[in-house]
């Protein structure tokens, strides 16, 4: 008995533009990777030289096997019957009128070769016109949850261990449009290993009717893939709810707040002022003022760390403010400005299981920013979050932190219009990132404490990126959430300035910005 292949590539056919198909058929043969079969399933097509086109290629082709409908049953019935023929180690997913790159399967073996538990992998893409130009590529994100709860960025070139898609029960019925989306998500809930092949090896035809060429094409596919998400949420055990996103085929995942889990929200002041929307205002004040306005949560404390400049009457104002059932802790710092130690010393005066780190210039504009924020650091493998963060003209200020691919920066989506998408929806949808600013970021007291807190060698630049980075290295994840919405007067308190030496140090701990690969943000590379 014949050792079975190492791919099975699955293609479900329905009346596919016979051009096109040709085309699939030549980039499936031109494979340089040898080892393969590919069956293919005609879903009863129309057009009866489908089948004469199918039966030549099984002719001539020793790999090729043809499964036939006898009935229409849609992509998923047709899916389903392509994988219970398949025999290889893995799956690879290929529509009917798509096109791979000669080397695909190729550079699968080798990173399946180089991470041998790998359950799935993916590659970038691009998309092809009817008449073969290839444009858009899509340079995706390594490995992001997150994101795949909100978008199904991974799509093509998707490769699955054969195994692994029987245990999860395969194609569902019901869920025709966004089958894949569905089976991704289960089978990356039990995958020791996701892989990201960073170039693109597929390209995506555009041809009328397809979601390719137009999003709103198959709008019950939209619905499908919240129920997808929603069943998704449940087996992990995420608390939230999912929804229909600003754009087919996102999603938003509403979680319940965390309104009881002890909290200390810590913030660096001297106490500064400045001008807001032509009126001058004592920033830590209306900083505070702000969270209690727009808060419900039950055991928050605010740890304000000032220096002795501070004036007296900004400490009485932090005083005089109501608390309701949150307390207030004054902490004076005496030595020379350093935030990574002024951050520091409040979480050692901290009580809370969370640590929200805020500038002391910024003002929530989303209701419920401290239980939102901390609400995902329930969840294992969340080790930090951030929030969307505005300038005063409601500009994007924040929206994560770029790091490698030529880049160190906090500038991401910097002065975008914050009712614009972003690439793939970037602006709308809850993702994973690089690193999160200072500026406002929430962790748990067990990993801060793991990673050290904040380095004291940073005083005033990077030390965000680099406690990010720490965190990363743990193998928890951070989290940028896009509904978390706060102003942030940036540069109000201190100068922006960056010292030789700290980007120095920061390249030297996590390597030059300019060699290593950003592995988080769209189409960097």
């Amino acid at each position: 008995m014949s050792q079975p292949a190492e791919f099975s590539i699955i293609t479900a056919v329905y009346n596919p533009p016979l051009p096109a198909f040709r085309d699939t058929v030549r980039s499936v043969l031109e494979q340089t990777f040898q080892d393969w079969e590919w069956v293919l399933t005609d879903d009863c097509s129309p057009d009866p030289r489908v089948r004469e086109e199918l039966a030549s290629l099984a002719a001539r082709e020793p790999r090729v096997r043809v499964v036939l409908r006898e009935q229409n049953g849609g992509i998923v019935a047709a899916s389903t019957d392509s994988l219970a023929a398949a025999r290889g180690r893995f799956v690879a997913l290929l529509d009917h009128d798509d096109v791979l790159e000669p080397h695909a399967l190729e550079e699968m073996a080798r990173a399946i070769e180089a991470t041998p538990d790998a359950d799935y992998l993916y590659s970038d893409q691009d998309l092809m016109t009817t008449g073969g130009r290839t444009h858009a590529p899509f340079l995706k994100p390594d490995w992001s949850p997150e994101r795949l709860r909100h978008h199904m960025y991974c799509t093509h070139f998707s490769v699955l261990r054969r195994d692994l898609v029987v245990e999860v029960g395969g194609f569902r019925t019901g869920y025709d449009g966004s089958q894949d989306h569905d089976l991704v998500l289960r089978v990356t809930e039990r995958a020791r290993r996701v892989v990201h092949v960073p170039e693109v090896l597929y390209h995506w035809r555009e041809v009328p009717g397809s979601a390719a060429a137009d999003a709103d094409a198959k709008p019950w596919a939209w619905d499908a893939g919240v129920r997808a998400v929603q069943d998704h949420l449940a087996r992990v055990g995420i608390d939230a709810v999912a929804g229909k996103g600003r754009a087919p085929g996102t999603y938003v995942v509403q979680r319940r707040p965390d309104l009881d889990t002890p909290t200390s929200i810590v913030i660096p002041t001297i106490g500064s002022t400045g001008r807001v929307r032509g009126e001058e205002r004592v920033m830590v004040v209306e900083t505070v003022r702000s969270i209690l306005a727009t808060t419900h949560h039950r055991d928050l404390e605010f740890v304000v760390v000032y220096d002795p400049p501070t004036p007296p009457a900004v400490l009485e104002a932090l005083q005089g403010l109501s608390y309701g059932d949150a307390r207030l802790r004054l902490v004076p710092f005496e030595h020379p400005f350093n935030y990574s130690e002024k951050n520091n010393v409040g979480a050692l005066h901290a009580s809370g299981d969370y640590l929200v780190f805020m500038n002391d210039d910024m003002e929530a504009q989303s209701a419920g920013v401290v239980e939102s924020l901390i609400a995902p650091l329930r969840e294992h493998g969340v080790g930090a979050t951030g929030a969307k963060l505005l300038f005063e003209g409601s500009r994007i200020q924040h929206a994560g932190l770029v790091y490698g691919s030529g880049t160190i920066t906090h500038s991401y989506y910097r002065d975008a219009h914050p009712h614009v998408l972003g690439a793939y929806g970037d602006l709308w949808s809850n993702r994973e990132v690089s690193a999160l600013t200072g500026a406002c970021i929430a962790v748990g007291r067990d990993t801060f404490d793991e990673v050290g807190g904040f380095c004291e060698e940073l005083p005033v630049n990077y030390n965000d990126v680099d406690f990010s980075l720490k965190i990363r290295h743990t193998g928890k994840r951070l989290v940028w959430l896009h509904d978390v919405v706060l102003f942030h007067f940036e540069s109000i308190s201190r100068s922006p300035h960056v010292r030789p030496a700290e980007k120095t140090f920061i390249t030297g701990r996590w390597g030059d910005y300019r060699a290593v690969r950003e592995r988080y943000s769209s189409n960097f590379r």
